[in-house]
């Protein structure tokens, strides 16, 4: 009961109003209303006790025995176990039934109060810049199971495994994220860069067949240019930035952009912007394809 009285507080008829509806007003309570009869009330407990030293004393956790607490915890609306409600201000503002799993109460607790996932990342850095990268992507993915909306979390754990030789994990972790936080700047720029590395390892076998006239603008190409298959454009462009060809992977590219921008949510204007930020604005290249860019979609 150590951890209990550290992280939770348990309620009785005598301090209900106090400990929950009263502290509601200065922050947010969470009650998990239970019966030690039901076995999943058992089972929930040390799970939320775990949660609430997570986010160390950001919420109140407050076990609450229906046995003990009748009409209480009738007039709460309490009718099955386990229950757990959360309290803002006096009254409920959530409720989630059941024991489900702890993303469900993660999710519903970053509705409400962020979790500073600060120290965790610092010691990441710190592992990282000690040579011990396994351990710091390891504490990465705990932090961003922690605060799974932190899309610089997301960022670092990618570059940490691009780093460490897993750029196929990097890029699946990047892919899965929602579509409005893949296109996040934070985001973007290196799923891009990710997915030009997987297409340069595992592009098809066109993508080694030589160029014809790769400088030649897309609006120029001839019809056997324009039917070459988005994945082996791709690899080309692929190819060709990682043999140092900056101007050659921009131009299929653009290419791919304007024959196929329904090919991997638009992979090649996607690309293009994350090399336009890798060149930096001033670059002679960026401004060439930037305006052709803009021209396409005159």
């Amino acid at each position: 009961m150590n951890r209990t009285a550290q992280f939770a507080q348990e309620a009785s008829p005598e301090n209900f109003q106090q400990l929950v509806l009263e502290n509601s007003r200065k922050g947010l309570v969470l009650v998990h209303y239970w019966t030690p009869k039901a076995g999943p009330c058992m089972l929930l407990t040390p799970r939320l006790i775990d949660l609430a030293e997570t986010y160390g004393g950001r919420f109140l956790l407050v076990l609450a025995n229906t046995d003990q607490l009748g009409r209480i915890a009738r007039e709460q609306g309490i009718t099955s176990v386990p229950t757990v409600k959360f309290y803002l201000d006096g009254q409920a503002v959530h409720t989630i039934h059941g024991a489900e799993p702890d993303s469900t109460f993660r999710s519903a607790l970053a509705r409400f109060i962020s979790l500073d996932t600060q120290p965790l990342r610092q010691e990441a850095l710190r592992a990282h810049q000690e040579g011990r990268t396994e351990d710091a992507i390891a504490l990465l993915a705990r932090a961003a199971v922690d605060a799974p909306d932190d899309l610089g979390i997301s960022a670092d754990l990618a570059k940490l495994l691009w780093l460490s030789g897993q750029p196929r994990q990097a890029l699946d972790l990047l892919a899965a994220l929602p579509g409005p936080a893949r296109r996040d700047d934070r985001i973007a720029h290196l799923l891009a860069h990710l997915e030009l590395v997987n297409a340069a390892e595992h592009g098809p076998a066109l993508a080694d067949a030589p160029d014809t006239a790769p400088d030649a603008a897309p609006a120029d190409t001839t019809p056997a240019e324009a039917d070459t298959p988005p994945e082996a454009r791709l690899a080309r462009a692929a190819r060709h930035l990682f043999q140092d060809q900056p101007a050659e992977a921009l131009e299929h590219l653009l290419a791919l952009h304007i024959a196929h921008p329904e090919h991997r949510d638009d992979i090649g204007r996607r690309a293009l912007l994350a090399l336009f930020a890798m060149l930096g604005p001033e670059h002679e290249l960026t401004r060439t394809y930037r305006a052709r860019l803009a021209a396409a979609h005159a």
